[in-house]
Protein backbone atom coordinates (compact mmCIF):
# COMPACT_ATOMS: atom_id res chain seq x y z
CA UNK A 1 0.00 0.00 0.00
CA UNK A 2 3.08 2.46 0.88
CA UNK A 3 4.36 1.80 -2.58
CA UNK A 4 1.07 2.48 -4.17
CA UNK A 5 0.49 5.98 -2.40
CA UNK A 6 4.62 6.85 -3.18
CA UNK A 7 4.33 6.19 -6.88
CA UNK A 8 0.71 7.88 -7.07
CA UNK A 9 1.93 10.97 -5.09
CA UNK A 10 4.81 11.21 -7.66
CA UNK A 11 2.54 10.39 -10.68
CA UNK A 12 0.33 13.61 -9.74
CA UNK A 13 2.79 16.02 -8.43
CA UNK A 14 4.81 15.39 -11.68
CA UNK A 15 1.31 15.34 -13.77
CA UNK A 16 -0.18 18.58 -12.04
CA UNK A 17 3.10 20.42 -12.67
CA UNK A 18 3.38 19.49 -16.53
CA UNK A 19 -0.56 20.18 -16.90
CA UNK A 20 0.82 23.94 -15.33
CA UNK A 21 3.61 24.26 -18.00
CA UNK A 22 0.94 23.45 -21.08
CA UNK A 23 -1.27 25.48 -19.87
CA UNK A 24 0.60 28.95 -18.60
CA UNK A 25 1.24 29.57 -22.29
CA UNK A 26 2.94 33.09 -22.17
CA UNK A 27 1.90 35.67 -25.05
CA UNK A 28 2.94 35.44 -28.45
CA UNK A 29 4.15 39.37 -29.72
CA UNK A 30 4.78 37.81 -33.42
CA UNK A 31 1.45 36.71 -34.40
CA UNK A 32 2.49 37.63 -38.53
CA UNK A 33 2.62 33.66 -39.51
CA UNK A 34 1.06 30.98 -41.00
CA UNK A 35 -0.58 30.12 -37.84
CA UNK A 36 -4.22 31.20 -37.47
CA UNK A 37 -4.13 33.30 -34.59
CA UNK A 38 -7.61 30.81 -33.20
CA UNK A 39 -4.96 27.90 -32.95
CA UNK A 40 -2.63 29.70 -30.57
CA UNK A 41 -5.71 31.32 -28.55
CA UNK A 42 -7.15 27.82 -28.19
CA UNK A 43 -3.67 26.70 -27.33
CA UNK A 44 -3.39 28.72 -24.47
CA UNK A 45 -7.31 28.34 -23.22
CA UNK A 46 -7.07 24.26 -23.63
CA UNK A 47 -3.41 23.41 -23.34
CA UNK A 48 -1.12 21.57 -25.26
CA UNK A 49 -1.07 17.84 -25.22
CA UNK A 50 1.27 14.97 -26.64
CA UNK A 51 1.02 14.43 -30.61
CA UNK A 52 -0.25 10.98 -31.16
CA UNK A 53 0.18 11.31 -35.15
CA UNK A 54 2.30 13.34 -37.65
CA UNK A 55 -0.72 15.79 -38.18
CA UNK A 56 -0.59 16.84 -34.67
CA UNK A 57 3.09 16.85 -34.66
CA UNK A 58 3.56 19.28 -37.51
CA UNK A 59 0.77 21.81 -35.52
CA UNK A 60 3.11 21.36 -32.50
CA UNK A 61 6.38 21.85 -33.87
CA UNK A 62 4.69 25.13 -35.90
CA UNK A 63 3.35 26.78 -33.22
CA UNK A 64 6.56 26.10 -30.77
CA UNK A 65 9.08 27.31 -33.35
CA UNK A 66 6.52 30.62 -32.91
CA UNK A 67 7.13 30.82 -29.17
CA UNK A 68 10.79 30.04 -29.71
CA UNK A 69 11.22 33.32 -31.54
CA UNK A 70 10.11 35.28 -27.80
CA UNK A 71 10.11 32.70 -25.13
CA UNK A 72 12.96 30.43 -26.10
CA UNK A 73 13.72 29.04 -22.07
CA UNK A 74 10.50 28.45 -21.60
CA UNK A 75 9.74 26.37 -24.50
CA UNK A 76 13.43 24.60 -23.61
CA UNK A 77 11.77 23.94 -19.63
CA UNK A 78 8.68 22.45 -21.64
CA UNK A 79 10.49 20.06 -23.96
CA UNK A 80 12.57 18.98 -21.52
CA UNK A 81 9.82 18.70 -18.90
CA UNK A 82 7.50 16.67 -21.40
CA UNK A 83 10.38 14.73 -22.53
CA UNK A 84 11.28 13.40 -18.55
CA UNK A 85 7.42 12.88 -17.75
CA UNK A 86 7.47 10.33 -21.03
CA UNK A 87 10.77 8.82 -20.19
CA UNK A 88 9.67 8.26 -16.47
CA UNK A 89 6.27 6.67 -16.39
CA UNK A 90 7.13 4.83 -19.81
CA UNK A 91 4.43 6.13 -21.59
CA UNK A 92 5.02 4.99 -25.51
CA UNK A 93 5.38 8.08 -28.27
CA UNK A 94 9.38 9.03 -27.78
CA UNK A 95 9.72 8.88 -31.97
CA UNK A 96 7.61 12.18 -31.88
CA UNK A 97 9.43 13.68 -29.41
CA UNK A 98 12.43 12.93 -30.62
CA UNK A 99 11.53 14.15 -34.28
CA UNK A 100 10.11 17.76 -32.14
CA UNK A 101 13.61 18.29 -30.74
CA UNK A 102 15.23 17.96 -34.68
CA UNK A 103 12.76 20.50 -36.02
CA UNK A 104 12.73 23.15 -32.92
CA UNK A 105 16.68 22.75 -31.84
CA UNK A 106 18.24 21.17 -34.77
CA UNK A 107 20.44 17.91 -35.29
CA UNK A 108 23.35 19.56 -33.66
CA UNK A 109 21.57 20.66 -29.91
CA UNK A 110 18.67 18.55 -30.03
CA UNK A 111 20.50 15.06 -30.69
CA UNK A 112 22.72 15.26 -27.44
CA UNK A 113 19.68 16.54 -25.80
CA UNK A 114 17.13 14.08 -26.14
CA UNK A 115 20.08 11.66 -25.84
CA UNK A 116 21.02 13.10 -22.18
CA UNK A 117 16.75 13.34 -21.13
CA UNK A 118 16.43 9.89 -22.17
CA UNK A 119 19.34 8.52 -19.91
CA UNK A 120 17.79 10.78 -17.33
CA UNK A 121 14.26 10.13 -17.78
CA UNK A 122 15.32 6.47 -17.76
CA UNK A 123 16.94 6.89 -14.79
CA UNK A 124 14.13 8.37 -13.09
CA UNK A 125 12.36 5.67 -13.96
CA UNK A 126 14.86 3.09 -12.40
CA UNK A 127 15.23 4.93 -9.06
CA UNK A 128 11.08 4.93 -8.62
CA UNK A 129 11.42 1.27 -9.58
CA UNK A 130 13.83 0.74 -7.07
CA UNK A 131 12.11 2.57 -4.51
CA UNK A 132 8.34 1.80 -4.98
CA UNK A 133 7.96 -1.08 -7.31
CA UNK A 134 9.67 -3.83 -6.68
CA UNK A 135 6.73 -6.03 -5.38
CA UNK A 136 4.20 -4.55 -7.63
CA UNK A 137 6.91 -5.49 -10.14
CA UNK A 138 7.61 -9.25 -9.45
CA UNK A 139 3.98 -9.65 -8.37
CA UNK A 140 2.60 -8.54 -11.90
CA UNK A 141 5.76 -9.90 -14.60
CA UNK A 142 6.88 -13.08 -12.19
CA UNK A 143 8.20 -15.07 -15.24
CA UNK A 144 9.84 -11.98 -17.21
CA UNK A 145 11.53 -11.22 -14.35
CA UNK A 146 13.24 -14.00 -13.34
CA UNK A 147 14.02 -14.67 -17.01
CA UNK A 148 16.00 -11.19 -17.33
CA UNK A 149 17.63 -12.11 -13.59
CA UNK A 150 18.76 -15.32 -14.65
CA UNK A 151 20.32 -13.50 -18.27
CA UNK A 152 21.92 -10.84 -16.09
CA UNK A 153 23.96 -13.65 -13.43
CA UNK A 154 25.20 -15.41 -16.28
CA UNK A 155 26.76 -12.44 -18.10
CA UNK A 156 27.88 -10.18 -15.29
CA UNK A 157 31.57 -10.08 -16.31
CA UNK A 158 30.19 -8.25 -20.00
CA UNK A 159 27.08 -7.16 -18.41
CA UNK A 160 27.75 -3.65 -20.08
CA UNK A 161 27.86 -4.92 -23.19
CA UNK A 162 24.43 -7.09 -23.07
CA UNK A 163 22.80 -3.94 -21.65
CA UNK A 164 24.14 -1.85 -24.79
CA UNK A 165 22.69 -4.98 -26.51
CA UNK A 166 19.38 -4.74 -25.31
CA UNK A 167 19.05 -1.19 -25.94
CA UNK A 168 20.56 -1.22 -29.38
CA UNK A 169 18.27 -3.91 -30.65
CA UNK A 170 15.30 -2.55 -32.14
CA UNK A 171 12.75 -5.16 -30.28
CA UNK A 172 13.49 -4.39 -26.63
CA UNK A 173 11.07 -3.64 -24.63
CA UNK A 174 12.85 -0.91 -22.92
CA UNK A 175 10.03 0.05 -20.57
CA UNK A 176 10.51 -3.60 -19.00
CA UNK A 177 14.02 -3.00 -18.73
CA UNK A 178 13.70 0.43 -16.90
CA UNK A 179 11.14 -0.78 -14.38
CA UNK A 180 12.90 -4.16 -14.08
CA UNK A 181 16.76 -2.96 -13.80
CA UNK A 182 16.72 -2.41 -10.53
CA UNK A 183 15.20 -5.45 -8.92
CA UNK A 184 17.97 -7.81 -11.10
CA UNK A 185 20.65 -6.05 -9.89
CA UNK A 186 21.26 -3.74 -12.77
CA UNK A 187 24.11 -0.84 -11.32
CA UNK A 188 22.76 2.38 -11.80
CA UNK A 189 26.01 3.63 -13.22
CA UNK A 190 25.74 0.56 -15.98
CA UNK A 191 22.32 1.63 -17.05
CA UNK A 192 22.60 5.02 -17.01
CA UNK A 193 25.75 4.62 -19.93
CA UNK A 194 23.85 1.64 -21.54
CA UNK A 195 20.34 3.58 -22.52
CA UNK A 196 22.96 6.96 -23.21
CA UNK A 197 25.05 5.12 -25.81
CA UNK A 198 22.33 2.45 -26.43
CA UNK A 199 19.64 4.62 -27.61
CA UNK A 200 21.98 6.92 -29.59
CA UNK A 201 20.83 5.17 -33.30
CA UNK A 202 17.21 5.99 -32.65
CA UNK A 203 17.73 9.33 -31.34
CA UNK A 204 20.01 10.26 -33.60
CA UNK A 205 17.71 8.52 -36.63
CA UNK A 206 14.29 10.55 -35.66
CA UNK A 207 16.39 13.98 -34.88
CA UNK A 208 17.61 14.11 -38.38
CA UNK A 209 14.00 13.19 -39.49
CA UNK A 210 12.89 16.81 -37.74
CA UNK A 211 14.51 18.56 -40.22
CA UNK A 212 12.32 17.42 -42.88
CA UNK A 213 9.32 16.97 -40.96
CA UNK A 214 7.00 18.30 -43.81
CA UNK A 215 8.08 15.99 -46.39
CA UNK A 216 7.28 12.44 -44.04
CA UNK A 217 4.14 10.81 -44.65
CA UNK A 218 4.26 8.48 -41.97
CA UNK A 219 6.42 7.53 -39.31
CA UNK A 220 7.30 4.34 -41.46
CA UNK A 221 9.54 6.59 -43.51
CA UNK A 222 11.39 7.22 -40.72
CA UNK A 223 12.51 3.48 -40.16
CA UNK A 224 12.65 1.30 -43.55
CA UNK A 225 13.86 -1.92 -43.69
CA UNK A 226 17.18 -0.89 -44.38
CA UNK A 227 17.44 1.43 -41.04
CA UNK A 228 16.24 -1.41 -38.85
CA UNK A 229 19.02 -3.59 -40.36
CA UNK A 230 21.55 -1.67 -39.80
CA UNK A 231 20.13 -0.76 -36.32
CA UNK A 232 20.03 -4.59 -35.66
CA UNK A 233 23.34 -5.13 -36.60
CA UNK A 234 25.14 -2.29 -34.43
CA UNK A 235 22.89 -4.29 -31.73
CA UNK A 236 25.23 -7.80 -33.01
CA UNK A 237 28.61 -5.41 -33.03
CA UNK A 238 27.82 -4.74 -28.98
CA UNK A 239 27.80 -7.98 -28.00
CA UNK A 240 31.27 -9.32 -29.42
CA UNK A 241 33.43 -7.62 -26.79
CA UNK A 242 30.99 -9.71 -24.18
CA UNK A 243 31.60 -12.83 -26.31
CA UNK A 244 35.22 -12.37 -26.44
CA UNK A 245 34.86 -11.77 -22.05
CA UNK A 246 33.37 -14.94 -21.80
CA UNK A 247 35.82 -16.91 -24.27
CA UNK A 248 39.03 -15.40 -23.11
CA UNK A 249 38.51 -14.83 -18.95
CA UNK A 250 38.75 -18.64 -18.21
CA UNK A 251 42.01 -18.57 -19.68
CA UNK A 252 43.48 -15.49 -18.54
CA UNK A 253 42.38 -17.07 -15.02
CA UNK A 254 44.52 -20.20 -15.86
CA UNK A 255 47.81 -18.14 -16.83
Amino acid sequence: MRSLLGVGFIFVTSSCYLYYLSTALPSLEHQNSGLAEGSVNNASSSGLKFPSNLEELRWLAELLKKYCQDHYDYVWVLFCSAYLYKQTWAIPGSVFLNILAGALFGPWFGFPLVCVLSATGATLCYLISKTFGHRLVVKHFPEKVESLQSVVEENLPSLFFLLLFLRLFPMTPNWFLNISSPIVGVPIGHFFFSVLIGLMPYNFICVQTGGILSSIESIEDVFSARIMLQMLGAAMVALLPGIFLKMYKPKLKTS
